[in-house]
């Protein structure tokens, strides 16, 4: 542990003392180095915890200085640090500031550092933001503080070795400081921590403390401040205090010199803040934001110093937190003007002011709260502002404060207008960060597609994140639709094919294999289900991958209701090869869910190409688990399954019949907005030939006989080695290239991706395991009624493998779509 404070500096001083009025009354005396006295006035506020307030001339807060002044004071503590830790280990530190008053401050500090990364506590809550830690002020008026990050991995950089720099204005007892580094070091625990501040007022038996309180957690905490000194206080002086403050406040003293006459109207300057870069560091501001802004801080100067044409003596006026981006402003400002320009803020604190050259607050402004804070309404106040001489005030706010209330009659506008002769309001955008930004757009997207208006599916069985596009024409011919997507003319799902209609044998067929497969089904779903529930419990989301996912994740569903009496929620959200998943349906689930609920839920597994599309989709989405539950995993793809065989699931045996009458989802872009959900359509003229709620309700009612199955199947595979084998993957290589097509999204392997070629696409051959028996049946019915050959082959993980003709076009196989000749 290190405290670090600088010599002191010898500044003529040819005007009175600041703080005179204070200590002849009250007996208090500042004690310290020699710049104490510049750095430090005494103003009286109605406080029951300290009566005597430490008015900083170098702030910006109380007393208007000019911005370089204010900025130069808070970068130079800043280059301190950066040598006290060294250029490696400056370059990893995170710089933490405390608001109010030291939000600016701060964030001159991590300039000064160079690199690093700011935070702000703040008093204003946000909506949809999970606070990352928080901490109260022991002497203030409003003590409650909140750290916000966008990323919330900010503060939790201490596994980088990045040491903590704490900023406030002044380090008086301690408290506020050492509470919240005892809070942080619980949650986020480091080696290294610097207090910075501009003045170091501890008393002697506080400054033992520091020493005591580094040993206890285990880490190297230094200090660096500007000057340093102590309060000396007499006994009483909190009484004596409040009798002061009660008597001046009736009347003694008046809060303000009397307005002049009617002002001219405030007048907006449009800023055009940059894009991106936020307001401050309330919500973390980076190198990056940083360079964005200083780069374009003389336009904004440039439009401020063309609205106050002549105007000889200006103030930029902050508001509250918001003391950066007006600091900054000001001192762009002073370089594009020859103005005497000053800066000061906006505060919530209550002061008294006494219009006497020994006291450091001389006028006070009262007005109300004008950003609807969440403490409620109450008064603001900007000191030394009325009665000193300015002949413009530049009153900067961020775009949550620009209310009716700012621009009432008894507004700061109004208020500030009665002093001085030109006020300018402008505005920085409210920086909304990404998390909320997501939940705002999502509160905006439409609530889920439901049955029946939207699916023969019970309106609780599943909610579709879709748009309907059932009035949109989007059906094309097969054999067009697959030269097109070969040619790379369109992507197969800017167009859906059309409905197979099966014949009547095909639907025996159907019904004659759900008969045989529907205990195994059930036996699948309850298993898959188990282990959800048991890794994943105990109330996931179910969200299936459209629409093949669909029946299973309703299946998974009513398991979960049959056997455990849950009501799971069930979405179905549409993904697409080579285009991802849809992320406003992410949006919206994450914003009505918890994101590490969600269960992505599919019928079975092929080569894998979706379970690592949708891991690859979901990167850019925080708290998602990319693993995909899923029926059957013939090829060996995921961790989470049913079965591992590769049978017969017949929902794979036809299209929306028996997926509650949905399409296959669409994505094209004069359909699908960026605000807009994938869309699809719902075939209401196919409701007779819909088996969607037969298949359920068919397997659903051999839930009761495979219970026990179930049971000793999930306990032995939460207990196995399940990790993905990836069979499948190594065996489409090799059959592509066996095959001469070159190309693994050709190659379908397993009965249902089989099945879905014959249905969808312009299939080219089968390829069957030889002695494949009745889960075949439909394939080959398929596969005869469209003239494609089925080979019979040894050596096969699947039970069989559908391939499309590697170079389709209508002339190679007639107009008719039929297959060309085998190889």
């Amino acid at each position: 542990m290190g405290e670090h404070v600088s010599a002191p500096r010898e500044e003529a001083v040819d005007v009175e003392w600041s703080g005179n009025w204070v200590a002849e009354r009250l007996g208090v005396e500042l004690v310290g180095d020699g710049e104490l006295r510049e750095l430090l006035g005494l103003a009286l506020r109605r406080n029951p915890k300290r009566a005597h307030l430490l008015v900083s001339n170098v702030l910006g807060k109380h007393v208007p200085q000019r911005p370089s002044v204010v900025y130069g004071a808070g970068f130079e503590l800043g280059e301190r640090v950066r040598d006290l830790l060294g250029e490696t280990e400056a370059g990893r530190a995170v710089v933490l500031g405390y608001a109010e008053t030291a939000t600016g401050l701060g964030h001159a500090v991590a300039d000064g550092l160079g690199v690093a990364p700011y935070l702000h506590s703040t008093r204003r809550p946000v909506a949809g933001l999970a606070p990352a830690g928080g901490f109260e002020e022991s002497h203030s008026h409003a003590s409650s503080h909140l750290l916000l990050p966008e990323d919330p991995d900010l503060l939790n950089s201490a596994g980088q070795g990045a040491p903590l720099v704490l900023v406030d204005d002044e380090f008086s007892t301690g408290n506020t400081v050492l509470n919240t580094i005892r809070a942080l070091h619980e949650r986020y625990p480091r080696d290294r921590y610097v207090i910075v501040a501009l003045v170091d007022m501890r008393s002697g038996a506080d400054r033992g403390r520091l020493a005591e309180f580094a040993e206890e957690i285990g880490a190297r905490v230094d200090l660096v401040a500007r000057a340093c000194g102590t309060v000396r206080l007499p006994d009483g002086v909190l009484e004596k205090g409040r009798s002061l403050v009660a008597a001046h406040e009736e009347g003694a003293s008046p809060a303000a010199p009397a307005p002049r006459g009617p002002r001219p109207a405030p007048v907006r300057v449009e800023l055009d803040w940059p894009s991106g870069v936020p307001d401050g560091g309330r919500h973390g501001f980076t190198p990056v934001h940083r360079a964005a802004l200083e780069a374009a801080l003389p336009g904004l100067a440039a439009r401020v110093a063309d609205a106050l044409g002549d105007a000889r003596r200006v103030l930029v006026l902050g508001f509250e937190e918001l003391m950066y981006a007006p600091l900054r402003l000001g001192t762009a400002l002073e370089d594009a003007t020859a103005a005497d320009v000053r800066y000061s803020t906006t505060t919530r604190s209550p002061v008294l002011a006494v219009d006497d050259p020994g006291y450091a607050i001389r006028s006070r402004l009262v007005f109300p709260a004008h950003d609807d804070p969440a403490d409620g309404p109450g008064d603001r106040y900007a000191y030394n502002v009325a009665g000193a001489g300015f002949d413009a005030v530049v009153a900067v706010v961020d775009s949550t404060a620009d209310t009716p209330a700012l621009h009432a009659p008894d507004g700061l506008l109004a208020r500030l207008a009665a002093h001085t002769d030109q006020v300018l309001l402008a505005v920085v955008p409210s920086y909304v960060p990404s998390p909320v930004l997501e939940r705002q757009e999502a509160s905006m997207l439409p609530e889920p597609l439901r049955g029946p208006a939207f699916s023969s599916y019970a309106a609780d069985d599943v909610g579709w994140l879709l748009q309907d596009l059932s009035d949109t024409v989007l059906e094309a011919p097969t054999e067009e639709r697959e030269e097109a997507i070969q040619s790379g003319g369109a992507h197969y799902a800017e167009s859906l094919p059309v409905e197979y209609q099966p014949t009547p044998q095909y639907q025996e067929l159907f019904k004659a294999a759900l008969a045989t497969s529907a205990a195994r089904i059930a036996r699948a779903v309850g298993t898959v289900t188990e282990t959800v529930l048991a890794e994943r419990g105990p109330r996931p989301v179910l969200v299936s991958l459209a629409r093949a996912g669909t029946p299973v994740g309703v299946l998974m569903r009513r398991w979960a209701q049959h056997r455990h009496g849950l009501d799971l929620p069930h979405y179905a959200v549409s993904i697409v090869r080579g285009r991802g998943i849809d992320a406003n349906a992410l949006r919206w689930l994450a914003a009505h869910h918890d994101p590490a609920d969600v269960v992505f839920v599919d019928g079975w597994t092929g080569k894998g190409a979706i379970t690592r599309e949708l891991a690859a989709a979901l990167e850019g989405f925080d708290g998602f688990d990319p693993e995909i539950a899923v029926l059957a995993d013939p090829g060996g793809c995921v961790r989470t399954y049913g079965t591992r065989e590769d049978f017969l699931i017949p929902s794979a045996c036809l299209n929306s019949t028996v997926s509650g009458l949905i399409s296959r989802t669409v994505l094209r872009s004069d359909l699908v907005g960026p605000h807009d959900f994938h869309g699809g359509k719902f075939y209401r003229e196919l409701a007779d030939l819909d088996v969607s709620g037969f298949f359920l309700d068919t397997v659903a009612a051999r839930f009761d006989e495979v219970a026990d199955a179930v049971d000793a199947e999930a306990k032995e595979l939460l207990a196995a080695d399940r990790a993905p084998t990836w069979e499948g993957w190594a065996a489409v290589e090799r059959i592509s290239e066996e095959y001469g097509i070159h190309d693994v999204n050709l190659v379908k392997p397993g009965v249902g991706e089989t099945t879905r070629v014959l249905l969808r696409r312009v299939p080219w051959k089968i390829l069957a395991k030889r002695g494949a028996g009745a889960d075949l049946d439909h394939v080959r019915l398929l596969a005869e009624q469209r003239g494609v050959p089925v080979e019979e082959v040894d050596g096969l993980p699947y039970t069989c493998v559908g391939l499309i003709h590697p170079k389709f076009t209508r002339g190679a196989t007639g107009a008719d779509g039929t297959a060309v000749a085998a190889k």
